[in-house]
């Protein structure tokens, strides 16, 4: 009774908004972990998309929770909601309260996401709480709103009608939500999955049990067979789900808001600044990028002089550590956290942007976010990563700047000192039409699928008639 008195509280309330002002919108609850002020990659995704939907004849309403544990806290994307917007929030129980106390951090410290340690060695505690992540918290440690948000959104969805329901992650914990719905409702489902499931880059530190490997494919496998629509972010990701059994997704990659990017900037850098944006942990951390970047700095003493490596976001301690070796200490610039905004500033002004895929088994699919916020600022990229991975494949295509495999260091070698010589030119904009990659047009595709979507299940129920 409790769910469903609070679900009638979630009215639908726009100021300003006539009564038939959403007469011929249809309506996609939207069922996502990350919502502002959330900061970080997480929350870009849908909410851009919430943002451009209604001229496409879609009107979002968000379910997020109350209460969330965020990695970082970014209150500037609060001006990017879109007005009237309706965000349905949720009371959420976490278990990462009990996990600070034992490992000796604060209630309102901000826990690193994915296996990024910002310490050489994790202790013991630490080492047994990732086991037990891996083993009990099946798919993740949202599991305890599954059942809860289920059973408040059934009675939710009793008062109000939507056309669709759309589900967004990782945490997987999402897409469960979405499923028991589905079994409800049977109202059409898109799964948008930003990152796979157990082909993430860190599944393989869960250190999981045969038991609990098996449940984390089980779960999976009832998602990808359940949903009406599945959608995910790179070509070769959907290529592994397919050769996994899974029905044919379709490929809406991440993307740009032209909004947040007025006049590209033109004028050269101050100095030779590379610069990553984001959290860098162990497998992103390419040890012989510092180790070349040491040996030209000690070659050459105009290239110390201008050398800057600036960190924007959590990096582990192994980057840092690589750095120390290779007397290059000096040179680095580590800033936590920035607003988004202010990240992108920053980017403007570097000389090269550092886009390092992860070194692991699905590195071929990785296309981070921010390669094409990276690609807005028109500064020229190196990319670190396999030479025909997805990355690569968008780099090349709008010739946007230097690709190196992992490990090979002659063409790193090459590739720096080509770059630094545009730099010293002052040759450091890109030209290439990057429109397609607009968070605008891509929301537009969003909406084709969720038409395509609900036309198919008017026509399925009139033919049952």
């Amino acid at each position: 009774m409790e769910f469903c008195q609070r679900a009638k509280r979630n009215k639908l309330i726009l100021p300003g908004a006539s009564p038939g002002f959403f007469h011929y919108m249809k309506k996609a609850l939207i069922i996502t972990y990350y919502w502002p002020p959330s900061g970080g990659a997480g929350v870009q995704r849908w909410l851009k998309f919430s943002k451009y939907l209604r001229e496409y004849g879609w009107e979002p309403i968000i379910y997020t929770p109350e209460n969330p544990e965020y990695p970082a806290i970014d209150p500037s994307l609060m001006n990017d909601i879109p007005e009237g917007i309706q965000v349905i929030k949720h009371p959420i129980w976490e278990p990462f309260d009990i996990y600070k106390r034992l490992i000796g951090m604060k209630k309102n410290d901000r826990l690193a996401a994915g296996f990024l340690s910002e310490k050489k060695k994790p202790s013991k505690i630490q080492n047994l709480m990732v086991w037990i992540r891996g083993n009990f918290f099946i798919p993740d440690a949202r599991m305890f709103w599954i059942k809860p948000s289920i059973r408040f959104l059934k009675c939710w969805l009793k008062e109000n009608q939507v056309d669709a329901i759309v589900s967004t992650g990782p945490p997987h914990s999402m897409h469960l939500i979405a499923l028991g719905l589905k079994r409800a409702t049977g109202l059409p489902w898109l799964a948008d999955f930003r990152d796979p499931w157990t082909r993430i880059d860190f599944y393989h530190d869960l250190r999981l049990t045969q038991w609990a490997d098996s449940r984390h494919h089980r779960l999976e496998k009832a998602v990808l067979m359940q949903a009406d629509r599945l959608v995910t972010v790179s070509y070769n990701w959907a290529n592994d789900f397919k050769n996994d059994g899974s029905p044919e997704f379709k490929i809406i990659t991440n993307g740009f808001d032209p909004a947040d990017f007025p006049e590209p900037m033109t004028t050269k850098p101050p100095k030779f600044i590379l610069t990553h944006i984001g959290s860098l942990n162990k497998d992103r951390n390419p040890a012989f990028l510092w180790k070349t970047l040491g040996e030209l700095a000690q070659e050459s003493e105009e290239f110390r002089n201008n050398l800057i490596i600036r960190f924007i976001g959590k990096t582990d301690f192994s980057a840092f550590e690589n750095i120390n070796e290779n007397g290059l200490s000096a040179c680095v610039e580590n800033i936590d956290y920035v607003p988004h905004h202010k990240a992108l500033e920053l980017s403007a002004e570097s000389a090269v942007l550092l886009l390092l895929i992860n070194n692991t088994p699905n590195s071929m699919g990785i296309i981070p976010g921010k390669v094409f916020e990276y690609l807005a600022t028109r500064r020229p990229l190196l990319c670190i990563g396999p030479s025909e991975g997805d990355s690569a494949r968008i780099i090349r295509d709008l010739n946007a700047g230097e690709l190196v495999n992992f490990g090979d260091s002659a063409n790193l070698r090459s590739a720096i000192l080509s770059l630094f010589d545009r730099y010293k030119k002052g040759e450091n904009t890109i030209t290439s039409n990057i429109n397609r990659f607009s968070r605008k047009m891509l929301a537009g595709t969003i909406a084709a699928e969720l038409d395509q979507l609900t036309q198919r299940e008017v026509s399925q129920s009139s033919n049952r008639f």
